[in-house]
This record gives structure tokens, sequence and C-alpha cells, in this order.
């Protein structure tokens, strides 16, 4: 098996900061090399919702955790509407059994998917060096 592109430690969960009571946009800019334009993107998008003092921007432990899921679920390729519909499932209050159920369904269906487009390449790319082949061995 190939190892990932990515540390594994960006996929588990982030770890709990029980010494902090809220972030700056710094503070996550920092914590997961983002923009501060794509924390305000993901606001935008109704993703996250920080407090406002004034003009300055407070984040919660939920923001920071909605971030995490945000841009884990970027990695792996899923729309924007998607996440959201995954990190949305967090306040059903089911204990997150609803979440998990649809999370892991989506992303089973992702690799279904993955796996497909990966067969099509392999397959592109023989197709492609027997051409190759076809065309060197023709001088």
């Amino acid at each position: 098996m190939n190892a990932p592109a990515f540390p594994l430690e960006a996929l588990a969960p982030i770890d709990q900061r029980p010494d902090r009571d809220s972030f700056t946009i710094s503070d996550l800019c920092a914590e997961f090399s983002v923009t501060p334009r794509a924390l305000r993107f993901y606001e935008d998008e109704g993703l996250i919702g920080p407090e406002r003092r004034g003009t300055t921007r407070i984040y919660s432990h939920r923001d920071r955790a909605r971030l995490a899921w945000i841009l884990r679920g970027k990695r792996v390729g899923f729309s924007l509407a998607e996440i959201r519909e995954m990190i949305d499932l967090y306040d059903v209050g089911d204990g997150r059994s609803t979440q998990k159920q649809f999370t892991l369904e989506r992303c089973l269906e992702r690799i279904e998917l993955l796996e497909n487009q990966k067969r099509d390449i392999d397959a592109h790319i023989t197709e492609l060096q027997q051409f190759v082949d076809l065309l060197k061995s023709s001088d």
C-alpha cells in the first residue's frame, strides 16, 4: 500500500484545546494553514459562524471543529454542499449517530468513485503506452 500524500495526523481528530475559550482568525489561520480570506469565505457560506466583537471575529471550539471537517472534506474531494450536509448533522442531537452514518455512506461512495476513476486512468495509461510503443517500433 502506498504512503498517503499527507501526514496521517492530518486525518485524526483535532487536539482539544481546554486552555482556550476562543480563537482569533490569526490562531486558526496558523493552526490550519489557511488564509483569512478562506475563513471569511467559509463564514459567508454559513459553514462557520464566529462571534463578532466590533470588527473582530472570535471563533469558538465549535467553529474550530467545523473548520477541521471542512478542510478534511475538501482534501478528500467533497463539495462544500456535501461538507455542509455532514457537519450540519452534528446538531441532530442523537449523539452524532446520524452524522457518522451519513458521513460513512458518503465516504464509501467517494471511495467507489475514486476507484472507478483510478481504473479508467490506468486503462488510458496502458492504451497510451501501447500506442507509444507502436509508434516507436514503426521507425
